[in-house]
């Protein structure tokens, strides 16, 4: 019987289809109500729904496909279709699916070299918003739409409010002006006339006419829509769940571009239902994708999760007519160009985005911007290291390690340690779970990232190339030491931060502790408690709330700086200010650790002994050197020592405060190390050969003033 219900169970199992999505609210709902009318007619075959993070979606795939735990089938945006095909993770779907039924666009955008492998489900592009409390109707061409803006600009409202330093955003004047991003053969190509064009448009809208905000979010743009300070809004339908109850508010396909006549053309997103390559109910898995994007559950996914669907029919739906935002939506997908799938795309964004930066806040033309971005795409594209014989490098690491293993045993005693675990056999127990822990969590993940270190990440494949990575990061062969992409300028601006943040750290701390060790003071207990909150409160939202007060236009600081005369900041425009704002932020989040740890040994220190120093002459500052500083540094030294590895780790403020502006100057080799493994086309080895250069210059501090110490 237990043999039966154990077949039974795993037969259900392996008959049902696993689908991947990353839907939330509204979207997860409708298609839960889809899934649901699946199973009513498919009891055979039932789906199930998994919901996975929007951020790890791509890479949980292209981990969990090839090994077989993957799911059957996925729902997810177009534009890495390229990636996946070549990478042997997706069906090829044919047989007798209807195409005509979907808008051509969106099919277009899931085919790649002749080859259709999704079936479209819904799309997403940006529109123009507008409030009709200030906009009666909606602009026809870009001149109409700056003069409107014009009149409702001023006095801290904008008459358009858009991102204009993101390249998404940026997509309908790109096309619009007739620009391109890639060639005929298939190569990147930033630096033509009409993409030098439409930013030379977009610049003098934030610059010379002063209709967009500088330093535009997303966030901003909501605040100012809903506020109503900003006439005109372009954004996508995500924005819809951001507006404000009471805001009276229109939609309209984005205006003409008066310069060429062409319309303005927005990026297109399609979502689509992929077949996974590795699943093992592959007809079942495309039925049940075309199922989804059949008439009855695109009415379905349009009227319950407010969807633009992929399927025409669904229009002439009477409960979809009534829907006028999905009816914008569809007359904008008719002038949209689907976001490219070529591979090369990934590592188009990061350059791009920071070419738009320098042009808006006047730090390079258009064209010196755009061809220094197609610079950074060559270099991020580049070719991988040829393949290397593992023998050497083999060689060469057991060596290493030999020389690691003789030397510890050399320092360490054998028969003097196993006599001491022997003796203190009940603290090895205790110590035991957190021993298992760091190697479970600590050590293995590290001896996974040095291995991959030796090799390169190539659409999902893994080519052992030696130490070439390494000797490629250490030689900055593709560009200049001054480069901010060289590995020995991101080593000197980390220093820097390390030793600037922990000595602010340090002198702050030390200063408050001692501050709070005075018998006069009242309150102690009150303002230990409001100066350890910056240590309380999850850096990522102290980092956020320092990013707004940072902002030229809106943010606190500037307004501070008003108050006395002074000019607003751009103060991710330069370097220095850049990392000033960033070293603001660190101090703020470090100090109340110091101050913690100095408190405590202040505790210890016998009070009699600065009472006698002072009976015998000693000022405050001789009782503080030779007294108090001596006997605070065996707590002082390890706690430094830790807020230096922390801080040199500290990708949070940097990621979130400055974002490595200007143009990466301010990254840090953690930050960098992130960007070259998930913005730089997914050069995981690359990324572990930086993780691990930089476990090496921490050990050999650590090695250093462990040295120092015990020479003391």
């Amino acid at each position: 019987m237990a043999f039966l219900l154990t077949f039974l169970v795993s037969s259900t199992a392996w008959a049902e289809l696993i689908i991947w999505h990353a839907y939330r609210g509204a979207e997860e709902e409708a298609l839960k109500e889809v899934v649901k009318a699946w199973n009513a007619q498919n009891a055979e075959d039932p789906a199930r729904l998994l919901a996975v993070p929007y951020d790890a979606f791509a890479n949980k795939l292209t981990s969990a496909i090839p090994r077989g735990n993957g799911p059957d089938v996925f729902i997810a945006a177009h534009e890495r279709v390229g990636d996946w095909s070549r990478s042997g993770l997706l069906e090829p779907l044919s047989g007798d699916i209807k195409w005509e039924t979907y808008h051509p666009i969106t099919v277009d955008a899931l085919t790649v070299d002749g080859t259709r492998f999704a079936v479209p489900l819904a799309y997403k592009s940006v529109v123009l918003f507008y409030n009709l409390d200030l906009i009666a109707q909606a602009p026809k061409d870009t001149d109409e739409l700056i003069a409107r803006a014009r009149e409702h600009t001023g006095n801290g409202s904008y008459g358009l409010a858009y991102q204009a330093g993101n390249f998404y955003m940026h997509a309908p004047w790109l096309f619009g002006f007739g620009g391109e991003i890639f060639d005929e053969k298939g190569d990147v190509n930033l630096a033509n006339a009409n993409n030098v064009a439409s930013v030379e448009f977009a610049r003098s809208l934030v610059q010379d006419l002063k209709i967009v905000p500088e330093e535009s979010t997303g966030a901003l743009v909501t605040q100012l829509f809903n506020e109503g300070k900003a006439a005109f809004v372009i954004n996508g339908p995500w924005f819809l769940g951001e507006i404000a109850e009471g805001v009276n508010y229109a939609m309209a396909p984005l205006p003409t571009i008066s310069a060429t006549g062409n319309p303005a053309k927005p990026f297109l997103t399609v979502d689509a239902a992929f077949v996974s390559k590795y699943g093992t109910q592959k007809e079942t898995a495309a039925n049940f994708a075309v199922f989804m994007a059949e008439h009855s559950q695109a009415v379905t996914r349009a009227t319950s999760g407010l969807q633009p669907v992929a399927t025409l029919s669904a229009y002439e739906a009477p409960e979809v007519q009534a829907l006028s935002d999905l009816k914008v939506f569809r007359q904008q997908l008719d002038a949209s160009v689907p976001m490219p799938n070529n591979p090369k795309m990934r590592a188009v964004w990061e350059p791009a985005e920071t070419a738009l930066r320098q042009v808006m806040r006047g730090a390079a033309t258009p064209d010196e911007a755009l061809k220094a971005a197609d610079r950074r795409v060559t270099i991020f594209t580049r070719e991988s290291p040829p393949p290397a014989n593992p023998i050497p490098t083999i060689i060469f690491m057991s060596l290493v390690l030999m020389g690691v293993l003789g030397w510890t045993l050399k320092n360490l005693d054998p028969k003097r340690t196993y006599a001491a675990a022997r003796k203190n056999k009940a603290a090895y127990l205790y110590v035991a779970p957190a021993m298992v822990a760091m190697l479970v969590l600590v050590v293995t993940p590290f001896l996974v990232g040095s291995a991959v270190s030796l090799f390169s990440h190539v659409q999902g494949e893994f080519t052992f190339v030696g130490l070439a990575n390494f000797w490629s990061i250490l030689t900055s062969k593709e560009f200049g030491i001054t480069d901010p992409l060289s590995f020995y300028y991101t080593l000197a601006v980390t220093v820097l931060w390390t030793v600037l943040n922990v000595f602010l750290h340090v002198t702050i701390g030390l200063g408050m502790a001692l501050m709070l060790r005075n018998p006069w003071l009242r309150l102690k207990g009150v303002y230990r408690v409001l100066l350890i909150v910056p240590w309380a409160v999850p850096n990522y939202i102290t980092a956020l709330i320092w990013r707004g007060m940072f902002h030229k236009q809106f943010g606190a600081i500037n307004g501070i700086l008003g108050w006395f005369g002074v000019e607003p900041v751009s103060w991710f425009s330069q370097f220095a200010t850049s990392f000033a704002a960033n070293l603001a932020t660190n101090v703020w989040l470090g100090f109340p650790f110091m101050m913690v740890v100095t408190l405590g040994a202040l505790q210890a220190i016998p009070k009699d002994l600065e009472e006698a120093a002072e009976v015998d002459g000693a000022s405050r500052w001789q009782r503080f050197r030779h007294i108090t500083l001596p006997l605070l540094r065996p707590a002082l030294v390890p706690a430094i020592v830790l807020g230096t590895v922390w801080t040199f780790n500290a990708f949070n403020v940097i990621y979130l405060v400055s974002m490595g502006e200007p143009d990466g100057a301010t990254e840090i080799l953690i930050s960098e190390a992130y960007k070259w493994a998930f913005a730089r086309q997914e050069q995981y080895g690359y990324a572990s050969a930086y993780a691990v250069l930089i476990f090496l210059v921490l050990l050999f501090y650590s090695a250093f003033t462990g040295q120092l110490k015990t020479d003391d």
